[in-house]
């Protein structure tokens, strides 16, 4: 499903208010929410909007638990970081124990390495059915989403629900969620916005199925739901 919104004030509230929702749901059904955030600069907006006063009381922080979609493979204090990003937009700001936050890094292991610490500690958290209950996603001028980047071998991956690679254009490493693990989630909200995104929006919504140059048709959701909020300018209708 599509949501076209005006403008990007308006993308943020619909999506701070499925977090919400969300959040709630999950937790007066099973005492706790697990969400996955995205990183880039889209969902800052979001991520300020949950801290704020309007918001971050509606939710029962003690029983929310955060996962990152993907990472680069850089410390926790970079710029580059998710984790860092959000932190100083949303879990800094709000009363959620730090044992339930799972960054996407650690020092002194490799990235494979702890692809496969962070997939246990998924299993940990959500059990061997690994469903999410809410799921965050940018998608890239590229068509690319988490790090499932064009052309890239994780793009085959059916059993891993965690791997990291070497991105060679971008000459880093990065740590990324499966598809097969993103599907499982009860709900997948991804957020696109501007002119950059116009053509990738098209060509994964309404283009001929092509993953290794589109990778976020990957992304079909085994029994949950999946919905891109758009503005006007990134669904063509400017």
């Amino acid at each position: 499903m599509i949501q076209i919104f005006n403008n990007t004030e308006e993308i943020n509230i619909a999506a701070t208010d499925l977090f919400v929702e969300s959040a709630q749901k999950a937790i007066a059904a099973k005492g706790k929410f697990t969400a996955v955030l995205t990183g880039g600069s889209s969902p800052a907006g979001i991520y300020k909007l949950l801290a704020s006063d309007t918001y971050k009381n509606k939710i029962d922080w003690s029983k929310v638990y955060i996962f990152w979609g993907d990472e680069r493979w850089v410390p926790l204090n970079d710029d580059l970081s998710n984790a860092k990003m959000s932190y100083n937009t949303l879990l800094s700001h709000v009363p959620i124990p730090q044992e339930n936050i799972f960054e996407m890094y650690k020092d002194g292991v490799t990235p494979e390495e702890y692809a496969a610490t962070y997939e246990q500690t998924i299993r940990k958290v959500l059990g061997e059915e690994g469903k999410f209950d809410l799921i965050l996603l940018g998608m890239g001028d590229d068509g690319h989403t988490a790090s499932l980047f064009p052309g890239e071998a994780v793009l085959e991956e059916q059993t891993k629900w965690v791997d990291a690679y070497y991105l060679a254009p971008q000459k880093m490493h990065r740590i990324t969620l499966t598809a097969p693990l993103i599907n499982k989630a009860e709900k997948i909200v991804v957020v696109a916005f501007g002119e950059k995104k116009t053509h990738a929006l098209k060509e994964v919504t309404t283009g001929e199925f092509n993953p290794t140059l589109y990778p976020m048709q990957l992304i079909k959701p085994v029994s949950g739901e999946l919905l891109f909020l758009v503005d006007k300018i990134a669904a063509g209708k400017n």
